[in-house]
């Protein structure tokens, strides 16, 4: 955990940020990549070790922030969604419901529509769903990590080249 502990730390601040309305929306493509260059920057000074970064921890970097960045935002959306019992996703039901029928997709359409109703519903009865928190890990997991792995690659080259310039 120690080896990684900068991508934990950038990970949460990255989770802190993603919550900020305005901000919460450049979360995947700006925050999380701008997190890992920190961690590996954070990495280098921490250990003393100014040497090329290797694609492969490069790569581990940006999985690993990636990872912590999806556990806190999932933590802090599903803590707020209890407190509020509400969220992004229920304020914008009713227009995707709109979108859905506007453009006729067809039965499996209004399936995910019954289910997506439903979800909304159990969090504004209680604040917690079961499906949205699957759903938000899933979604997380997946822009996280794949956003997480190209701010290792850009921090590579950016960390490698400002070395090579010195």
């Amino acid at each position: 955990m120690k080896k990684y502990l900068p991508a934990f730390i950038t990970g949460f601040a990255a989770a802190v940020l993603s919550i900020v309305p305005g901000i919460k929306s450049f979360s995947c493509c700006l925050i999380v990549p701008g997190a890992v260059i920190l961690a590996l920057i954070l990495d280098q000074k921490v250990n003393k070790n100014f040497e090329r970064i290797q694609i492969g921890k490069a790569v581990m970097f940006g999985f690993m922030t990636g990872i912590f960045a999806t556990i806190f935002i999932t933590a802090f959306d599903l803590l707020i969604t209890f407190i509020t019992k509400t969220n992004d996703f229920v304020e914008a039901l009713p227009q995707s419901e709109a979108l859905i029928k506007e453009f006729k997709f067809g039965p499996m359409a209004e399936q995910s529509l019954k289910l997506m109703k439903q979800m909304a519903k159990e969090i504004q009865r209680t604040g917690f769903s079961g499906l949205y928190l699957f759903i938000l890990l899933i979604s997380n997991f997946i822009t996280n990590t794949i956003f997480g792995i190209i701010g290792g690659l850009v921090g590579m080259g950016l960390l490698n080249k400002r070395r090579i310039e010195d």
